[in-house]
């Protein structure tokens, strides 16, 4: 169904959808059409036009340094649903392609992303899930369903920024055209940023200041843990200033897990608006997601999100990282329920502290964080600087090359490439 929330379609999967009966209303003013390899122009009536209407274009290549125009509508519309296939799956070939759309014949797109951090794919590790606004059914294809309006139209490319060519690229973009434009609805966009080695003390940017009137939907965040740090490495509080905030934020968080909607840590799950996809001890990468749907972040001049870099361990632990030139500020020390601040005037240092070796102590930490952030704007361009390059986007990543090859009945696919992990188990469907 769609289920309105203020002046904002959003799709909602639940199973109760159908019984609120939208699902059954007409809309006298939509077409419907999708756009594949078999009818790339979405054009009426010209579906699988080759091979003499049995499957002739099912797939294509993208190869290196190509770019294809995907989808390309005129008029007013929305994308409804993206479901996209790759031959090629490894962490360094979804952080190689890039995703770009354009809304409203703007020079500059409003999605410029990695396809696999956009995707749920975040660090390019594919894992199995769902939520309510993407899904990856079995660890080896990208369906996203966020409502995508646009007034006049939209364009959607992707390109090959890898040096290999990806000779299988399955994919169709779903959406409607009608009548007029509703005025109420704003322009999707997404933007990624990385900062492999954050000053001590500063806060990650999952989305650097914006300005307009919109939403904030959330955010897809990876991060790499620097290997001389040991502990635990969420303790970042999130920050979301909005409508002129300057030192401080209106919205202040508690915790990197509390943010994400869990607690004493992070394992493995996903749930409709959050979720950890990838908790990998082994190489120090960890992935989150986190939706701001039933609880919306509206601003109206402008909004900038923030994540502290900022980790915690034992006293004890924390004294044995600086003795070993590890660079970290400590910021409280909580014995047992009792809390130092360590950055207020006068305080004593870590050491000097009369606490137990053992009492938890939070510290700045420099450890690489990545987020794709999703929002709504006013405008069909955002300001925002262009996507990283590929060198930058890939560096430190693991990537075990894998790919998939036709047979009988098929493509033959029995691992989940680049995960490191066990695939995130699937839960109850939400439609």
């Amino acid at each position: 169904m769609l289920r309105r929330f203020g002046v904002l379609t959003l799709v909602c999967f639940s199973a109760c959808s159908a019984a609120e009966g939208d699902l059954a209303r007409r809309q006298r003013d939509a077409d419907t059409r999708w756009a594949s390899f078999e009818n790339r122009a979405g054009a009426k009536g010209q579906g699988g036009a080759e091979n003499r209407g049995a499957k002739g274009h099912a797939f294509d290549s993208l190869e290196a340094g190509e770019t294809k125009v995907l989808m390309e509508a005129h008029g007013a519309g929305a994308i409804r649903r993206m479901w996209f296939t790759l031959g090629e799956r490894t962490p360094e070939m979804l952080r190689s392609v890039r995703l770009d759309i354009y809304w409203d014949g703007a020079a500059e797109p409003a999605v410029s992303v990695p396809f696999g951090d956009f995707f749920g794919a975040i660090l390019g590790r594919a894992v199995a899930f769902e939520n309510e606004l993407l899904s990856n059914p079995e660890g080896r294809s990208f369906n996203c369903y966020i409502p995508m309006p646009f007034r006049k139209g939209a364009k959607l490319t992707l390109t090959n920024e890898s040096g290999r060519d990806i000779p299988l690229l399955f994919y169709d973009v779903d959406y409607v055209l009608t009548a007029k434009p509703d005025p109420d609805e704003l322009y999707f966009h997404a933007v990624w940023r990385r900062v492999r080695e954050p000053q001590l003390g500063e806060d990650f940017d999952i989305l650097p200041r914006v300005r307009g009137e919109g939403r904030f939907l959330g955010a897809h965040v990876g991060v790499i843990t620097r290997p001389e740090y040991t502990g635990w490495w969420g303790e970042g509080e999130v920050k979301m200033y909005i409508d002129g905030d300057t030192a401080l934020p209106t919205i202040n968080g508690t915790g990197t897990e509390d943010y994400i909607g869990t607690g004493w840590g992070e394992g493995v799950f996903h749930n409709r608006y959050q979720g950890a996809l990838v908790t990998d001890e082994k190489t120090g990468q960890y992935t989150f997601y986190r939706y701001h749907v039933p609880d919306p972040v509206w601003f109206h001049k402008d909004i900038r999100v923030a994540m502290q870099v900022l980790g915690g361990d034992t006293k004890e632990n924390v004294l044995k990282m600086i003795a070993k030139g590890a660079q970290v500020k400590p910021v409280t020390v909580d014995d047992h329920g009792k809390l130092t601040k360590l950055l207020e005037p006068g305080a004593p240092p870590l050491e000097k502290q009369p606490v137990p070796a053992g009492a938890w102590t939070n510290i700045y930490r420099r450890d690489d964080w990545s987020a794709v952030a999703l929002f709504y704007l006013d405008a069909p361009v955002n300001g925002l600087p262009r996507l990283a390059p590929v060198a930058e986007r890939v560096a430190g990543l693991e990537s075990k090359r894998q790919l998939v090859s036709f047979a009988p009945l098929g493509l033959e696919d029995t691992e989940t490439p680049g995960t490191g992990q066990e695939a995130c188990p699937t839960g109850p469907a939400l439609q």
